[in-house]
């Protein structure tokens, strides 16, 4: 729980000082006591109150004022709440080697076909945009809620040479911020201090491979943590060799449209450092856990169809401070209210029980 106004939090000094004048003034009342002759006539004109009845108002006053002061500070509290806001961008990888035929008929076609059914399961009003990645990234589709541009889009994705995982990310960051002004850019300074919880957006990154090209996948990770977005990162394929087959419409030198030559490769670029056709598992759970997502495994289409299904849930829940001030205010007013009512009930002059005149009856 945090304070809005954490000053307010010094009302609870005035508790001890009101506990202070009442007992400096209970004290004072017993020095100027007032000696009687008879202790039974003066039971019989104060009404008869137990040491429960006087300490239960008190403690309620007591309690009551605590719980006001607390709430005088603006008590706000982190809740889980479901939102159909969410921003999804969801990054393919196209590179060479998701010609690999693997997973059945090839790893493309797999990916297509999850991701496919990971667009249509989405609720309505989710906003969800598409980027591909090879040797470079490009938006496909910016953020919108017609998913019928997404399942369009699909149908045309090509592949190409290498695996920019980092500059898959920093696309998908600059296409969130492109629609929510509260996300910066990634050419914009960002600090993970700005702010409580999570942005309502998320990044899926589907891939294969390894970074062969372009920014590593841990700074564009730390780019996404300062905009407190979350990655989620799936590794798709076997470790074991197999032929490469892709049809057609599939291979090009482009992300869409069966696009010019240049054929495809293996994923191949600059760092020679790392195998383009393993996955690197190391650097995406590193992704995952520096910007508060997941890595998930998937050496087949089920594994994957599943690793898509069990996105939705963690996605769509958001985490936001709630003011409970008024809470606090009902409850306190509630107990001093209780209190008030209790001592006058207790403290009500009692009739005594007349007796029956003589020779009545």
């Amino acid at each position: 729980m945090s304070f809005d106004w954490p000053w307010a939090l010094l009302a609870l000094l005035a508790i001890p000082l009101v506990l202070t004048i009442a007992w400096w003034s209970r004290r004072r009342r017993r020095r100027a006591a007032v000696r009687v002759t008879s202790v039974a006539l003066v039971r019989g004109a104060v009404p008869g109150r137990t040491a429960w009845s006087r300490r239960v108002p008190a403690a309620l006053l007591v309690l009551g004022l605590a719980v006001l002061a607390v709430g005088a500070a603006r008590p706000q509290t982190k809740v889980a709440v479901s939102t159909n806001s969410t921003t999804i961008i969801l990054a393919l990888d196209v590179s060479g080697s998701m010609c690999s035929t693997d997973v059945t008929p090839n790893r493309i076609t797999a990916a297509e076909k999850a991701a496919t059914a990971f667009i249509k399961a989405q609720p309505h009003g989710t906003r969800m945009g598409l980027v591909a990645f090879a040797g470079i990234a490009a938006e496909i589709v910016p953020p919108t809620t017609d998913s019928s541009k997404l399942l369009d889009a699909m149908k045309t994705l090509t592949t190409s040479r290498g695996t920019a995982i980092g500059q898959a990310i920093l696309t998908s960051i600059d296409a969130i911020a492109a629609i929510d002004p509260t996300v910066p850019p990634t050419g914009a300074k960002a600090s993970a201090t700005n702010g409580s919880g999570y942005a309502a957006a998320t990044i899926v990154v589907l891939t294969d491979g390894a970074n062969t090209q372009g920014v590593s996948p841990q700074t564009a990770a730390q780019q996404a943590a300062d905009r407190r977005i979350r990655v989620y990162t799936i590794g798709f394929g076997t470790t074991t060799p197999t032929p490469m087959v892709c049809n057609p419409s599939q291979v090009g030198g482009g992300f869409g449209g069966g696009g010019g030559g240049g054929g495809f490769g293996y994923g191949g670029g600059r760092d020679g450092s790392v195998n383009p056709l393993v996955i690197d598992e190391a650097a995406l759970k590193q992704v995952a856990g520096t910007t508060g997502g997941r890595y998930y495994r998937a050496v087949d289409a089920g594994q994957l169809d599943r690793a898509l299904k069990d996105l939705p849930s963690t996605i769509t829940v958001s985490h936001k401070h709630v003011d409970v001030a008024h809470t606090f205010a009902a409850i306190g007013g509630t107990l001093i209210a209780i209190a008030l009512a209790l001592s006058l009930w207790w403290s009500r002059v009692r009739r005594p029980a007349t007796s029956p005149a003589p020779g009545s009856g």
